[in-house]
């Protein structure tokens, strides 16, 4: 679908690879590990390659629907064009404030992170300050041209690799037979399992903020999908060595409060320990990064087809950026992140990306029907067969989710639904 817009195109492959990657990689692989080992024990490993592999299914979807549209929003294009309107407007409403949340929530994990090597970052005037200059930080390269938010990306990315990567090269060596007795072992039962993957599942969510900006990318319909398979399969693959290595180095590791942290100095002592504290940082940096390249270009979309005020989509005239909602959503951030009030609605957030997931594998029969014979198009080998698959496991993890939540984003959506309206009514 021809969507051209006054957006540069700008981001690669690559690019996409590095949204899709931090958007998953946050501070979810530090502390996940020790839930998993509490539940599943040794077969734990396991529970993170089985969800790579389901939630393939997921991106495989993401990554037809990506082939089809130029412009920038993602599942508001897919959803919207597929029911209308106001379909869309929710997708993206739901989606926007997820990301928000999260954003303020990481923020404030990054300067109580700094505040165990300083403790004056933790609290007062300090801790306003911290949280202002990062959001500062984050802001001003995605105001100037999309170019240099993507550098701070691929800085951060390197950076969060790094130290995971040396914990993968310094445990290799355990991972023997003998660490993981499966003759003698039982397997967990069918409830823990289910337990397992439903927490180890949401160290994975955050890739399908890469579909966002396909406006600013250079060619969507070839690098989309690409992007989010390597994404999907480096991700799994890096998780399930950290899992294995983890269950092998550390026996208490189902008690530890710190699991990776704790690894590491197994592995390599005291300055070990203090590497993998600095890459949770470090990695919930390049998350937030990511999120303040996809997250804006959320309100613009919605600003661009009328479902919120013009102002939104506007393009600076000499970054060629939508600076307005930039900006924005920096100072949604900065509020949210000081003020701490958010944190019990940061609970919606993954039954909001579960939603959306069904909503845009349930977009696919109408949108394959009008542009499956697109040139450059992707799509999927075998029919239904990968698109029922994926909604089959999105229905799974929505059962699994708690009623407050449900009702937190039943009231939310209901508030983006008065603000619609109003928005229309006024146009």
């Amino acid at each position: 679908m021809n969507n051209e817009e006054p957006l540069v195109r700008q981001i690669s492959a690559t690019g996409i690879w590095l949204l899709a990657v931090n958007g998953m990689i946050g501070a979810g692989i530090f502390g996940v590990p020790a839930g998993a080992a509490a539940l599943a024990g040794i077969y734990s490993p396991l529970i993170f390659l089985g969800c790579g592999v389901l939630l393939t299914a997921v991106v495989l979807c993401f990554a037809e629907l990506a082939s089809y549209f130029r412009g920038t929003g993602g599942p508001i294009l897919y959803i919207g064009h597929a029911f209308g309107r106001f379909a869309g407007f929710q997708a993206g409403w739901g989606f926007y404030f997820a990301r928000l949340t999260a954003f303020a929530a990481n923020i404030n994990l990054v300067v109580t992170s700094i505040a165990y090597f300083w403790p004056p970052a933790g609290t007062g005037f300090v801790r306003v300050l911290l949280l202002g200059l990062i959001v500062l930080l984050l802001t001003v390269p995605n105001v100037i041209g999309t170019k240099q938010g993507m550098r701070s990306i691929a800085i951060l990315t390197l950076l969060k690799f790094l130290p995971l990567l040396l914990l993968i090269g310094a445990g290799l060596a355990w991972l023997t037979p003998s660490e993981f007795p499966v003759a003698t072992t039982p397997f967990p039962d069918i409830e823990n399992i289910g337990t397992a993957a439903l927490l180890v599942v949401y160290a994975f969510v955050g890739w399908e903020a890469a579909v966002v900006p396909a406006g600013e990318t250079r060619n969507p319909a070839r690098d989309m999908p690409r992007a989010l398979l390597l994404a999907m399969g480096v991700v799994t693959l890096l998780y399930v060595l950290v899992q294995a290595i983890s269950v092998a180095v550390l026996p208490e590791l189902a008690a530890s409060k710190r699991a990776l942290v704790d690894v590491g100095a197994v592995l390599l002592g005291s300055w070990g320990a203090l590497l993998i504290t600095v890459a949770v940082v470090v990695s919930v940096g390049g998350n937030i990064a990511s999120t303040m390249v996809t997250a804006p270009r959320l309100t613009y979309s919605l600003a661009r087809e009328g479902s919120l005020p013009a102002w939104f989509g506007d393009v600076h005239t000499e970054f060629r950026t939508p600076a307005h909602s930039v900006i924005v959503f920096a100072v949604l951030v900065f509020a949210l992140s000081v003020y701490g009030g958010f944190l019990w609605l940061a609970a919606m957030s993954a039954l909001v990306r579960v939603l959306i997931y069904m909503a845009c594998i349930a977009s696919m029969p109408r949108l394959r029907k009008e542009f499956g014979d697109a040139p450059e198009r992707f799509r999927l080998p075998g029919g239904w067969l990968i698109p029922v698959t994926a909604f089959v496991v999105s229905g799974l993890l929505l059962l699994q989710i708690e009623l407050e939540s449900v009702l937190v984003t039943a009231a939310f959506l209901f508030a983006g639904a008065l603000l619609y309206w109003q928005v229309r009514r006024t146009a």
